[in-house]
């Protein structure tokens, strides 16, 4: 449990140094909106970029893992987004919850714990997890959304508006001109590849002061659907990926415990830049990501167990 803890401890740190300094009026109403948006267009398409622009494909080509981390977590969010859908919420609130519940927090505490309970070894599934959890998850909530969006009647033209807006979208664009990039195999330019680096490394730090930023709030949405989300995140993703890699494929151990642990991770901040950024209630998703992060406390213990054990 100490492992988890200090895993955990500077992610609350974050985001309870956002909320006081927007309770103690350091910072602004806007302030919330303004630094994710920030995220949104600068430091996440420049980590969407760099991931995919430097990644050794040849070496993260695992394709058993892919297959058990990848079809675990679109099983979650499919499920998710149908559950939300029969309870009559609109396809762009039913895909940000579908986020919540499968958007493991695969780079702020995935890498570092998988390399603290499983060695150096453990770094490449966990990069491999993350590319997936950024590139696919978000990518195909980012196209739900846009289609829930639109208006038009006719389908060519509704089919046209959503693949400009897709076009548009920064975080669309970034891992596709990063994929292209690597294509070449070319390494970037050393001042791109510092820029990016800066962009990149202030991701998470913005978007989990974000996060305390707007919980600081007095929210006026409602949040009760979030239990939710934390259950379906914290037992039912770790259940099928058990299955998926443990009984299906059969992974090797280390991948096996690797493929566990990341799914037992809580919701990280994505589903909250992309509610943030298309206007839609975020009180349930900043409610499941503050709920599972507590809870998974609890559940990556009792996966560092089972893996000891």
């Amino acid at each position: 449990m100490a492992a988890v803890f200090n895993v955990l401890l500077p992610i609350f740190a974050l985001i309870l140094a956002g909320y006081l300094c927007r309770r103690l009026g350091v910072l602004g109403p806007s302030a919330a909106s303004e630094v994710n948006r920030m995220v949104v267009w600068l430091c996440l398409p420049a980590l969407l970029f760099e991931a995919t622009a430097t990644a050794d494909w040849v070496q993260i080509w695992q394709p058993q893992f892919i297959l058990a981390y990848s079809l675990g977590a679109l099983a979650v969010f499919v499920l998710t987004l149908l559950w939300r859908l029969r309870q009559r919420q609109g396809l762009a609130d039913a895909s940000v919850q579908g986020l919540s519940a499968s958007y493991a927090n695969t780079g702020y505490m995935g890498i570092p714990l998988c390399v603290l309970v499983l060695g150096d070894e453990g770094l490449e599934p966990a990069l491999i997890a993350s590319l997936i959890v950024v590139c696919v998850l978000f990518s195909l909530a980012v196209v739900c959304i846009e289609v829930a969006l639109q208006d038009e009647k006719r389908l060519h033209r509704a089919v046209a508006k959503v693949l400009l807006a897709l076009i548009k979208n920064p975080l669309v664009v970034a891992p596709l001109l990063g994929g292209l990039w690597s294509v070449f195999d070319q390494p970037l330019p050393l001042p791109a590849h510092r820029l990016l680096d800066l962009l990149a490394a202030a991701t998470a730090p913005c978007a989990l002061i974000s996060l305390g930023l707007f919980l600081a709030h007095k929210q006026s949405g409602r949040s009760e659907g979030s239990i939710g989300l934390v259950l379906i995140k914290l037992i039912v993703h770790p259940l099928i990926t058990w299955v998926l890699a443990f009984q299906v494929f059969q992974l090797p151990p280390l991948w096996a415990y690797a493929a566990l642990l990341l799914s037992a991770l809580p919701t990280g901040t994505g589903p909250f830049m992309l509610a943030e950024f298309y206007r839609r209630e975020a009180s349930v998703v900043s409610s499941s990501i503050l709920l599972s992060t507590l809870g998974s406390l609890f559940s990556l213990s009792l996966c560092l167990y089972l893996i000891g054990q």
